[in-house]
């Protein structure tokens, strides 16, 4: 069985920018500046979201019925692996090339504006379809750009939804059914998601501020990552994958952490490492009172009580829903890459108010590194609705 899995390339369309070094450069200084306030997604009042700002793609005119936001943050991305995909095309062709994405909101911001359209005017706009904003349609649009024949399907489980696409890359690849499998997440802004975590009482007031007694709820952000899977060797590898699901509650996570628990556990089997090789631990980090609460007695019951240094970058980009498993998987394929050269981490940003209901976790401060040589096992979790959990741990590869 195939257990050596490569990441020969990633794609990137952040907050923080799309140039990979450029976003290590933000992530490690802890610049919250993409945050901005926004007084039209929230209709109560105005938010804090983290938009990419960029200029994004056009989509093609061959595939304009995939014409939405959604997409452009995906092509905008797509774009930075497109070379090496025609070249695997080339060498592996068409059919042997799987697409794995995860999505929560795909065009639903397009179906936002075609009903503002249709109360004004009576009908839908002509540039709207509805498989647009079908959760279905961004894999699909990616293959059709590619030009693919491989297994292309779409993983939605809210906010673990671009974790778990590396989970089914490498059953893909395992089952020998590809050669390479292009996976990643894309969530774009839209006023239903705000407003609903708004109506769940979860998104904060002001900027979120994650672990700390203060914590009042997210913020939410957009954008896109993409990998390049393949069995083989590569600088950075997937060493493990970790998921559970736990059932608790439709929304909230288990008290005690118990699938989280369980996706880290099952992690650090599939990596077949122990517990103190991690150097660094991303976490799932919402800023909401639940998540924070579970996820460090999570932590603490895994790694004991001198856990490895930790810090939330959702301050920095917001929680971009079913992308931010891929995202903030980018986020440690960089910390593990050649672009950082000093082994930095992320710090966390918070106001430094413990809450002391909740056990104590090795929080990254500002300007702090690995020791040296020690940068070797990064763990990225995602904990969604539902107890939809997953964890995974990428390396550099010491083959």
């Amino acid at each position: 069985m195939m257990n050596r899995v490569a990441i020969t390339q990633i794609g990137l369309c952040t907050p923080l920018g799309q140039d990979p070094q450029q976003v290590l450069d933000r992530l490690i200084a802890g610049d919250t500046s993409a945050m901005q306030r926004s007084d039209t997604l929230l209709f109560e009042h105005p938010t804090l979201v983290a938009p990419v700002t960029a200029a994004l793609p056009s989509i093609p005119a061959k595939l304009i019925q995939f014409d939405c936001r959604n997409n452009q943050l995906l092509l905008c991305a797509a774009l930075q692996i497109a070379a090496t995909v025609e070249q695997a095309k080339r060498d592996l062709g068409h059919a042997r090339i799987g697409v794995v994405l995860g999505t929560s909101t795909s065009g639903i911001s397009k179906g936002e504006a075609a009903l503002s359209y249709r109360n004004q005017h009576g009908h839908f706009p002509a540039d709207y379809h509805y498989f647009q904003q079908e959760l279905g349609s961004t894999s699909d649009f990616l293959r059709q750009y590619f030009e693919l024949d491989g297994p292309c399907y779409t993983i939605s489980t809210a906010c673990s939804s671009s974790a778990k696409v590396f989970a089914s890359a490498k059953r893909l690849l395992s089952a020998n059914l590809c050669d390479m499998v292009i996976v990643g997440g894309v969530d774009s802004l839209c006023q239903l998601t705000v407003n609903g975590f708004n109506a769940l009482e979860s998104v904060s007031k002001g900027h979120c501020n994650p672990f700390s007694i203060n914590r009042d709820g997210i913020n939410i952000g957009e954008g896109a990552a993409l990998f390049v899977l393949t069995a083989g060797e590569s600088d950075v590898m997937l060493a493990g994958i970790g998921e559970s699901s736990d059932a608790h509650h439709i929304s909230a996570p288990h008290p005690e952490g118990a699938g989280a628990i369980t996706a880290m556990q099952a992690a650090l089997q599939d990596a077949n490492i122990a517990a103190q090789d991690i150097s660094y631990i991303n976490l799932h980090g919402t800023a909401t009172p639940k998540n924070d609460a579970m996820e460090s007695r999570a932590v603490v019951e895994v790694f004991g009580a001198n856990t490895p240094p930790c810090s939330s970058t959702k301050p920095l980009v917001g929680h971009t829903l079913g992308a931010a498993g891929a995202i903030e998987a980018a986020f440690c394929y960089l910390l593990l890459s050649a672009h950082n050269r000093d082994q930095a981490l992320p710090p966390h940003q918070w106001d430094g108010q413990v809450d002391p209901q909740d056990p104590s976790i090795a929080l990254v401060e500002r300007h702090r590194v690995a020791a040296k040589g020690a940068l070797n096992y990064v763990m990225s979790n995602s904990f969604a609705f539902g107890g939809s959990n997953a964890s995974l741990i990428f390396c550099r590869n010491e083959a």
